[in-house]
């Protein structure tokens, strides 16, 4: 189907296998088969694995949302090169997260995790080639993507991402280990580590995003930037419980799938 032809979300049964046809079928081509080494081998094996890709269907229907399911081609490849660059931020944080050093997890999915397959070293080059390739993903050359717009997408992406967001909230986790967190502590580790990315999802193609000036200035780039990473910021509170409860979804789910693999695996 067309980018641009997007079913009305009133029917959801309908509108997410297209959605997630199209996000399956953008990583088969963006995530590359033929790096040195074998890295491109060990690259797909931790993002085509059928996951259940919910930050890239919020990706694509505020998009849907914000232009009330309009045609427009630049805004359709904008938002599905968005929803698979954070699906390549997320993957990358599973791998490193599995890691002996971390999480020290033997399974993902129902199968082995990277660390597991490929050997450590391996899957810590692997989490860092999906992270570059997530802002690949958002840069592509040549693009009908403004370069203002494709800026933006970065610097918010980035920010969800690193020390602001998911990162920061991976390190409290880690430095939690053996402490008794009080709910504020724990809301906040969270909010960071599972919420950034989410909120970020639902923001990245935000009216404040989009609005912007045809031309406009490097340091008028620089304000609106900062005013949408600002009105991120301003959403946390009210998005708490949204994030606690797919924070949640997903750990029980990873923990049923991980149940059920090693059940059979015992058999």
């Amino acid at each position: 189907m067309a980018g641009g032809a997007l079913n009305t979300l009133e029917r959801p049964q309908d509108w997410m296998p297209e959605q997630l046809l199209r996000v399956e079928q953008a990583l088969e081509r963006w995530v590359p088969n033929h790096a040195p080494a074998g890295l491109g081998v060990s690259m797909r094996y931790a993002v085509l694995d059928g996951g259940k890709r919910l930050r890239p269907l919020l990706v694509l229907a505020a998009r849907h949302a914000v232009a009330e399911g309009a045609c427009d081609q630049v805004l359709d490849e904008a938002a599905l090169r968005s929803a698979c660059a954070i699906e390549l931020i997320h993957a990358y944080s599973l791998v490193h997260d599995d890691m002996p050093s971390m999480d020290n997890d033997v399974l993902r999915r129902g199968k082995p995790t990277v660390h597991v397959q490929f050997g450590e070293a391996q899957a810590l080059l692997t989490g860092d080639a999906l992270q570059a390739l997530a802002f690949e993903v958002l840069t592509p050359m040549p693009s009908s993507i403004p370069e203002s717009l494709q800026g933006r997408l970065c610097a918010i992406l980035s920010r969800a991402a690193g020390h602001a967001g998911m990162a920061g909230g991976q390190a409290i986790d880690l430095d939690s280990v053996g402490k008794r967190l009080d709910e504020a502590q724990l809301r906040q580790m969270h909010r960071l580590k599972t919420g950034a990315l989410l909120l970020c999802s639902v923001f990245l193609l935000s009216a404040p995003v989009l609005a912007q000036d045809e031309d406009p200035t490097p340091k008028q780039q620089l304000a609106d930037i900062d005013s949408s990473l600002k009105e991120i910021d301003r959403k946390r509170g009210d998005a708490e419980a949204i994030e606690t409860l797919a924070m949640l979804s997903e750990n029980a789910s990873q923990a049923r799938r991980d149940a059920e693999a090693l059940e059979k695996s015992l058999q």
